[in-house]
């Protein structure tokens, strides 16, 4: 391999999984990867993600917030490629709702993703990267995480839950030679929007002018700093939380 090949794909003979890979950071993010020469198994409870089958890429629909999928994404990626190197605890969800409105159902539904489903496919990676004494596992989280909105409030715990998770569990994996980080979003342009607001893109565009950079951020750049943080030039980066957030977190302070 050349230098110049070593430059442009510095995940070469990597494997990653990465939750919530069939649209939007999820998407962004395993295409990143993928072209930077990382194996992917991209998983998603929604349909769309087999149409992703290409070299290199093994799709699998599962629900994030099960103990059985976890377990069967990690055998994917040694099944098929041989070794896990990254994880991307990407998949989320959200529900606008007051608190006074919610069911448990509502909670704990939000909870069992975005908070549950990044401790279990994070336990299970760890029990094949700490043999081999090597790995990365970065986790998708948001400004919400050090902000408080209205009708958000489970949105907003679960990714308080994953900052903290991110912390601790940090101080665990890097015993093993695991780096655990996390990147923390702010507005993005995605279809989870869609979830919280009737009109998306104008919420979108109108709210994304609240943050000092004055807009939204697309997918793709918060894909780049997933890849830097599962990177080697993060190898000294243990337990933070890196906010992309436009400086939304900022000036909210």
């Amino acid at each position: 391999m050349t230098a110049t090949t070593s430059k442009d794909q510095p995940f070469s003979g990597q494997t990653a999984i990465v939750t919530g890979a069939a649209s939007g950071i999820g998407l962004a993010t395993l295409e990143l990867l993928h072209a930077q020469g990382a194996r992917i198994v991209a998983v998603d409870r929604d349909d769309a993600v087999r149409a992703l089958t290409r070299p290199g890429v093994e799709p699998l629909v599962a629900d994030i917030s099960q103990e059985d999928s976890a377990a069967l994404a990690v055998k994917t990626a040694m099944d098929h490629f041989g070794r896990l190197d990254i994880l991307v605890n990407n998949a989320g969800v959200i529900i606008n709702k007051p608190v006074i409105d919610m069911t448990l159902d509502d909670w704990n539904g939000i909870l069992a993703v975005n908070a549950t489903g990044a401790f279990l496919f994070s336990r299970e990676a760890m029990r094949v990267m700490a043999p081999a004494g090597r790995g990365a596992i970065v986790n998708v989280g948001s400004y919400a995480c050090y902000q408080a909105f209205p009708t958000i409030a489970a949105y907003a715990a679960s990714k308080g839950a994953l900052a903290q998770l991110t912390r601790a569990l940090s101080l665990e994996a890097i015993e093993h030679g695991i780096r655990v980080n996390a990147v923390g979003s702010g507005d993005v342009v995605t279809n989870i929007t869609n979830h919280i607001h009737a009109d998306g893109p104008g919420f979108l565009a109108e709210h994304g002018k609240n943050a000092p950079i004055r807009r939204a951020a697309e997918p793709r750049e918060i894909a780049e700093v997933i890849a830097f943080l599962a990177s080697e030039k993060a190898s000294y980066i243990v337990g933070a939380v890196v906010m992309a957030d436009g400086g939304m977190s900022v000036a909210l302070r």
